[in-house]
């Protein structure tokens, strides 16, 4: 679902209401808050809704936020407007005031750039623009700017609750902004009721509908479909490797052994005794294993509560929260996962180990999240945590993440196991031969990460158009199932290409297969470019920072995630076909 121009009545995020039980009685008040403003495409930029010279209130409520709607950048006081149950009003004027030319220049400038402004009322959302442009016919410099001076209010209501509803701009009641010079506005707003049959349960399903309709369902269904077929062609392709090999091995230790020695089928065999071979730099290994792991955990349990319903629409809050939360929680797998396989690499160094484990994805985080949050301040924006969220991130970190951190980082240091390797490793390294240039690592990589790219590359557009734009995205299920798409083909890719490097006697795997897995990140953040140039209209410094800066996190978080997941797909699978034959 879109908001358009012509429907700016859809909310963003579902904030909670004071009135518990949403009932009242004929003339009772009924909670409204006005949230922000800014820039219609730049939806990062956003700015209190006071801080354009509006009509203020006689007395300005700030509303207690949960964190999840802090991180989102709501910053909620009380509505300017007196929107009582069950009462209609023709005209009713808000306030009468003299702009100076510094508030007219203000204004004229958040038109210009199409602001839009947010409310809720009784929890239901409420979006509109605060004037035009009339471009039309004439040449930049001779542009007319028009303040909206009314707006009217429809709301339906069903016996004792407030249902729905929407703003309308009167397009005949503005105010010219053109000039620089002091103007008289008079703001005025109406409000009719109307009765409605909609339940109450189901006042929220409209928001929902949209991103479910029919031409839609078929454009994810058709990346579903697109994504199945390439997940068949690359099982068939997986199955006819194995096949060959086994069969290869069939003839070997049942017949000759000389009939099946042909170096181009069982060139991985000649290295069974370096393949298991200890990777260079193991802590780091470790540690991005560790990384992705937790990031794969973190994933799922994101995709489970969506799939719950927890993530209704407009409740963004609570997926910022529970980000925030789970991350904590699952900080003990990174630390588990990283040290004990770092024990099994016969590392001995296993703090430090833990160190980079915990810092490896949430020092560049820090730093990203420093950078932007100083640009929002710079830019007086919501996007700027109170210093007091800042202390409640940083509590969480001090009190949760790190301590769990380090008990999986003591139980994976005690647990003791050993890495099983089929194959006994020689004591020196066998020469690797060499190689043409498309068995390098980086153009292993682009062949690696454009196919699962390819997977998703149709939902991408209707996940970021949520992120990073005003569509509503709520098919959690076929998100899901994209999701265990994308970890299907990454790790049927991961596995081919190692297979082919084996075969090329080329025994420095470890690393390629974690390379090659999350070389997926890179397309993402590659169609990061395209998106931003080709399908959006976003600008300035803030906007463009805030878009780059947090994309390129979630990407390196792929890129460690999909890393882990076809490096266990290709150790599962390196194991699998050395224990096939012989190992001296």
């Amino acid at each position: 679902m879109e908001i358009t121009r012509a429907q700016l009545y859809f909310g963003a995020i579902f904030i909670r209401s004071d009135a518990s039980n949403h009932r009242y009685q004929p003339g009772e008040p009924v909670p409204l808050y006005a949230n922000k403003i800014g820039p219609f495409h730049n939806p990062s930029e956003t700015y209190r809704y006071f801080d354009l010279p509006f009509c203020i209130p006689d007395h300005i409520k700030e509303k207690k936020e949960a964190l999840g709607e802090v991180l989102n950048g709501d910053r909620l006081v009380s509505g300017p407007y007196s929107l009582d149950f069950l009462v209609d009003k023709e005209s009713d004027l808000l306030c009468k005031k003299k702009l100076t030319k510094e508030e007219v220049s203000q204004f004229r400038k958040a038109v210009e750039k199409d602001y839009y402004f947010q409310m809720y009322y009784d929890d239901l959302p409420i979006w509109g623009l605060i004037g035009r442009v009339d471009r039309e016919g004439r040449a930049e410099k001779d542009y007319r700017y028009y303040l909206y001076e009314h707006v009217h209010f429809d709301i339906q209501y069903n016996k004792d609750r407030v249902i729905d509803i929407t703003a309308r701009m009167d397009l005949h009641s503005v105010l010219d902004l053109t000039e620089d010079k002091e103007v008289d506005a008079e703001f005025t707003y109406s409000v009719k009721w109307n009765e409605t049959d909609i339940p109450f349960e189901k006042r929220m399903d409209k928001y929902a509908q949209n991103s479910s309709l029919p031409h839609h369902l078929e454009i994810h269904w058709f990346s579903i479909v697109n994504s199945c077929v390439t997940v068949l062609l690359l099982t068939g392709f997986l199955a006819t490797i194995l096949m060959r090999i086994l069969k290869n091995d069939f003839i070997k230790y049942t017949h000759d052994e000389e009939s099946a020695d042909d170096q181009d089928e069982t060139g991985w065999k000649y290295i069974r005794g370096d393949v298991f071979r200890f990777p260079k730099y193991k802590s780091l290994f470790a540690a991005a294993l560790g990384c992705g792991t937790q990031l794969f955990t973190l994933a799922v349990f994101i995709f489970l509560l969506g799939l719950v319903g927890v993530f209704y629409p407009y409740n963004r809050g609570a997926l910022f929260t529970a980000l925030l939360v789970m991350y904590a929680l699952t900080s003990g797998i990174a630390g588990y996962t990283s040290t004990s396989f770092y024990r099994q690499l016969e590392g001995s160094n296993w703090v430090r180990n833990l160190l980079l484990t915990g810092s490896l994805f949430g020092g560049p985080l820090f730093l990203t999240f420093c950078f932007l949050n100083s640009t929002a301040i710079a830019y007086s924006a919501t996007a700027a945590l109170p210093f007091g969220t800042i202390i409640v991130i940083i509590l969480i970190w001090t009190l949760v993440t790190s301590p769990l951190l380090v008990l999986g980082g003591i139980a994976g240091k005690n647990s003791g196991t050993e890495f099983q390797a089929p194959c006994r490793t020689t004591k020196y390294p066998r020469e690797i031969p060499e190689l043409p240039w498309y068995r390098y690592t980086i153009p292993q990589m682009a062949m690696a990460g454009f196919l699962p790219f390819s997977a998703i590359y149709i939902e991408l557009y209707y996940i970021f158009a949520s992120v990073w734009g005003h569509k509503i995205y709520t098919i959690y299920s076929i998100l899901f199932i994209v999701f265990i798409i994308l970890l299907i083909v990454t790790a049927f890719v991961t596995v081919a290409l190692t297979y082919f490097q084996l075969a090329a006697e080329d025994h420095n795997w470890w690393w390629r297969s974690f390379l090659c897995g999350g070389s997926t990140g890179i397309f993402i953040y590659s169609y990061c470019l395209y998106y931003y140039h080709a399908r959006s209209d976003m600008s300035g410094f803030m906007q463009t920072s805030f878009f780059f800066g947090y994309m390129a996190c979630i990407c390196y978080g792929f890129f460690l995630m999909l890393g882990a997941v076809g490096f266990r797909a290709a150790l599962v699978f390196v194991r699998h076909i050395y224990r096939s034959i012989k190992c001296e």
